[in-house]
């Protein structure tokens, strides 16, 4: 009987922590990136994390089709919603191929960790202000969770030193993460890698580099919290998500010197 009890917890301290792959704005018919962004995906175990905007330019049945090169790792793809899902006025088609909700905004537990999936396109997804449903899901979410640790993920960045910057729509919804002390924040919308030093508590990566294009970064000197940056590779970002804390690497592609590698625990 005891040794029946201490096997079980043995074999799971034994196991390997889970893994989570990241980057937005990945896939279009125009450029090739998305299949060298997608060879390293195919290299790297675990959940894929897809920041939004996964195919361009309007989210068609038609461009999901022909175009999205990554839809060879659906079985294990979890989606945030990006602009470019709305292109055609609604996101039936992604919502339908990630098997999302059709609010877009859902959590789920990934080995010790809670993950959150937030819908930043706040018109469609009813609000992101204070009492919208969406913050008043996340903070009845964030405050069930019994997790130590928390990620959240979504498309438009809170912050970001790229062309389209800061997002200060989801401010609400950030400090509600803020207060239901997460600790790891992902975005894409704006195509750059960026980390920046915890802001409230919270880590927070822009990880646009899925392959569609570059956007060049033009704040960065306004943005003191922002640690690295890099507007000129593609990749993605390999988090290991260990019971009290991760290890965070930027993966580029093949033939591609930046890196950008760190480990920290969860508050």
């Amino acid at each position: 009987m005891i040794l029946g009890a201490i096997l079980p917890a043995a074999i799971s301290l034994l196991a390997s922590p889970p893994t989570l792959i990241a980057a937005g704005d990945i896939a279009s018919c125009r450029s090739s990136a998305d299949e060298k962004t997608g060879a390293l995906v195919a290299k790297i175990p675990g959940t894929v994390a897809v920041l939004g905007d996964a195919v361009y330019e309007r989210g068609t049945a038609e461009e999901f089709r022909d175009c999205y090169s990554w839809a060879r790792f659906l079985g294990r793809t979890r989606a945030a919603l990006g602009n470019h899902e709305y292109g055609t006025g609604t996101a039936t088609t992604a919502i339908d191929l990630f098997g999302l909700t059709p609010t877009g905004y859902y959590s789920y537990d990934l080995g010790g960790w809670h993950v959150v999936v937030l819908n930043s396109n706040c018109m469609p997804a009813g609000g992101c202000e204070d009492g919208s449903p969406q913050q008043r899901w996340l903070a009845a979410d964030l405050a069930r969770s019994g997790a130590r640790c928390t990620l959240a993920y979504m498309h438009h960045p809170r912050f970001s030193s790229g062309l389209h910057g800061s997002d200060t729509t989801i401010a609400p919804l950030w400090r509600t993460l803020v207060r239901g002390g997460a600790d790891v924040a992902l975005a894409g919308h704006d195509h750059h890698y960026e980390r920046f030093a915890p802001i409230g508590g919270i880590r927070s990566f822009v990880v646009g580099t899925g392959g569609r294009s570059h956007y060049p970064v033009f704040r960065r000197l306004s943005r003191p919290r922002s640690v690295v940056v890099n507007d000129s590779t593609y990749g993605v970002l390999r988090l290991t998500l260990r019971p009290s804390g991760y290890d965070w690497r930027f993966v580029p592609v093949a033939g591609s010197r930046f890196r950008d590698a760190g480990s920290a625990g969860c508050l």
